[in-house]
């Protein structure tokens, strides 16, 4: 389940956010130059013309990538026909968890717990525990996917993950998590995230993302990932398919010493391949006893400090979109959707740090 950002990167990076329904913008602003300064020039030394035209050419480059770049983005607009724009339909009742089954404290309160400070590291027990709550967060995750089908409502899909955790004798962490209403996260087409499951029916040709967490003997397992609908068109099986490479590419970085930043870094660099650019304002977090903590993942270019260590675990979890990063939250302070109606993709693993790696805990 992503956490939303709501601090600075940079000086340069300017992030204004907001949680509550406001339109969010990520705008980057480029460092000023001097018109006198010049990399060519240090004190009476001088660079020979032949390097002069090899910087030329390296600027050529960069603007020709900048080129193919935009005119990717305007095939991929100028291509895709957006379905009708998503409208709440009837959220019933929350569903019971009985009374045997532990639950995480926030449960008793409706207030938004804040980012827990402490990063989650676990000993050969903690790991063990993490691996259960992952391995069934994974497979409520895998059945819940087999019910995407045109007719079925979102609401039919929790009632069934609800189901599926309790009787593994566990909590669906989302239920009553801030408030939130139902037991996993079903984000629509141009939902971003934290959509409530309701009466709307799926229709041919949509994706969806479903985002399960569950606690589970006092840890949780957090992961997600989008799904198509019936006939889904190529341009957003090519976002899907592309999202989730950028996680996986994400993942391939981690190991014990690694930086966060290398992270986002490496999930850019596949992204521009294709014109895609990553959603800012939510980022992967610790988790483990504590549902959201430090350490903040990044999945962009960053120059956030700081490194994996063994026996750490967190979510990597990027969202891409056709059009517009922006976003616009309704009215019931959880469901984002993009600012111009664009589809959105997601996808998500809870990863445990090793020495020469990481290991996705959140498999089947």
């Amino acid at each position: 389940m992503a956490f939303p950002a709501s601090f600075s990167h940079s000086a340069s990076l300017q992030l204004s956010a907001s949680f509550h329904g406001e339109r969010t913008t990520s705008t980057l602003l480029p460092s000023s130059t001097s018109s006198n300064s010049c990399p060519f020039f240090s004190g009476s030394k001088t660079m020979s013309p032949s390097r002069l035209v090899v910087y030329s050419r390296r600027l050529s480059g960069l603007e020709e990538a900048m080129k193919m770049r935009r005119e990717q983005r305007e095939r991929s607009n100028t291509k895709f026909t957006r379905p009708l724009p998503l409208r709440r339909g009837r959220v019933s009742p929350r569903l019971p968890v009985p009374d045997d089954i532990p639950k995480p404290p926030y449960v008793s309160t409706k207030e938004l717990p804040e980012l827990a400070s402490e990063h989650q590291f676990h000993d050969a027990e903690g790991i063990e525990k993490m691996r259960a709550a992952c391995e069934l967060a994974a497979r409520v995750l895998q059945s819940a996917g087999e019910l995407v089908k045109p007719s079925i409502t979102t609401n039919e899909i929790d009632k069934a993950v609800h189901q599926m955790i309790i009787d593994a004798g566990a909590y669906p962490s989302p239920l009553g998590y801030g408030g939130f209403p139902k037991s996993v996260c079903t984000s629509v087409n141009e939902c971003m995230c934290h959509g409530i499951p309701d009466s709307r029916q799926l229709q041919d040709g949509d994706i969806i993302n479903i985002d399960v967490t569950v606690y589970l003997n006092g840890y949780h397992g957090d992961t997600s990932k989008t799904f198509l609908c019936g006939n889904v068109n190529d341009i957003l099986k090519r976002l899907v398919k592309v999202t989730e490479e950028c996680m996986e590419k994400g993942i391939a970085v981690c190991k014990d010493g690694a930086s966060f930043k290398k992270i986002g870094k490496r999930i850019s660099e596949h992204a521009e391949k294709y014109g895609f650019d990553v959603v800012e304002r939510f980022v992967g977090h610790g988790v483990g006893k504590v549902f959201h903590s430090e350490p903040v993942i990044l999945h962009h270019r960053n120059d956030k400090g700081g490194t994996m260590v063994e026996g750490q675990t967190f979510t990597i979890e990027p969202i891409f979109t056709i059009g517009s990063t922006d976003c616009i939250t309704w009215p019931d302070n959880w469901t984002t959707l993009t600012a111009d109606g664009g589809p959105a993709a997601q996808f998500e693993h809870t990863i445990l740090i090793t020495r020469t790696g990481a290991e996705i805990l959140t498999k089947c």
